[in-house]
């Protein structure tokens, strides 16, 4: 089992979800976050005085998904998410030692 953590543009976050939708994943959390990469953050006028934005608003989604769809799990993140542009986000895979369902007690695999 893996954890997939994708770090993508908020407003792109629905089509994300729409596509893992589509591989039979349902399950996910997404999670409100600021912070910046390449980019660097940016500048904005407000009342005639420059403010520097340096954390933007991300979306963290995180999935975890058996080892067998992992690449098509990341493959339908990269083209949900994808812009073209700067920003466009990272995706983060970690190895899941145990996952347990709490309402059955399911174990690995079944509690995904």
């Amino acid at each position: 089992m893996k954890l997939i953590t994708a770090i993508i543009k908020p407003f792109k976050s629905d089509d994300v979800r729409e596509s893992l939708q589509e591989l039979g994943i349902n399950g996910m959390t997404m999670t409100e976050v600021k912070g910046f990469g390449r980019q660097k953050g940016h500048t904005e006028l407000y009342r005639g005085a420059e403010y520097v934005i340096d954390f933007l608003p991300k979306a963290k989604i995180e999935i975890a998904v058996a080892d067998e769809i992992v690449e098509q799990a990341i493959e339908a993140i990269c083209r949900a998410a994808n812009t073209g542009q700067i920003g466009d986000g990272k995706i983060f895979v970690t190895a899941l030692e145990q996952t347990v369902r709490i309402r059955t007690g399911e174990i690995g695999n079944d509690a995904l």
